[in-house]
């Protein structure tokens, strides 16, 4: 079997070599994200671990020293709406300063995953030209041959062809599906990112709205914080 993958890519020619460097690339890429994905999602969820009874006991302060201690996605989001939390009048103040803070690590969870659908689509052309001349210097070569081996050598100069374009394709397809995956784990990871922001705003809204009700029984005396 060995034997035979060496024989299918000595007799690919030229391009074969270049539709190999885009699959090393492309799976360096693959590996690098994949692992950097759930690298941040499980760190994600231990931050989300210690923020959570912080939070639901109203301690935004030390929630936010948490949050500034650590350099994940989650923590930078929720860090953006904690350090707005005495000054917001609303709750669409800390909403807007966490999705600030989505745009910013955006851009760090997409990075690189769009180059996989390029270097599949790279690996497939290359395939194809490969093969075109493949085909162009077979037809040449069969040219002044002897008519009665003609159609020997044009069909053995075709199937040599041919392996450029299913390397090309052997590469393209894997690459195009961990694009995929790549990308449904990114939305993902920003869902549940979204998701914790909602939950903390509504839990700084819900204890909002109970100090305001606890000073309105107590006396008619100033509101302070966000106003429902």
């Amino acid at each position: 079997m060995f034997d035979g993958i060496i024989h299918f890519f000595q007799t690919g020619g030229l391009f074969m070599y270049p539709i190999m460097l885009v699959m090393a690339v492309g799976t360096a890429i693959a590996v690098e994200r994949y692992l950097y994905l759930d690298r941040a999602k499980g760190r994600n969820r231990k931050d989300w671990g210690l923020l959570q009874p912080v939070l639901e006991q109203g301690k935004y302060k030390e929630a936010l020293k948490v949050a500034d201690n650590s350099q994940t996605a989650l923590a930078k989001i929720l860090g953006y709406g904690l350090s707005r939390v005495s000054t917001a009048r609303h709750r669409e103040d800390i909403e807007l300063a966490m999705e600030e803070g989505l745009m910013e690590v955006m851009p760090q969870l997409e990075r690189r995953t769009h180059y996989l659908a390029t270097l599949a689509n790279i690996a497939t052309l290359l395939g194809l030209l490969g093969t075109i001349i493949g085909l162009i210097e077979a037809f040449t070569a069969v040219a002044n041959a002897n008519p009665a081996e003609k159609a020997d050598l044009l069909s053995a100069s075709i199937s040599v062809a041919m392996n450029t374009t299913a390397f090309g394709l052997m590469v393209g397809i894997p690459l195009l599906l961990a694009h995929a995956f790549l990308q449904t784990k990114t939305t993902e990871l920003v869902d549940s990112l979204e998701m914790a922001a909602v939950r903390l705003v509504n839990v700084i809204t819900l204890r909002a709205g109970r100090r305001r009700k606890t000073r309105t029984q107590a006396g008619p005396n100033e509101t302070q914080g966000i106003q429902l």
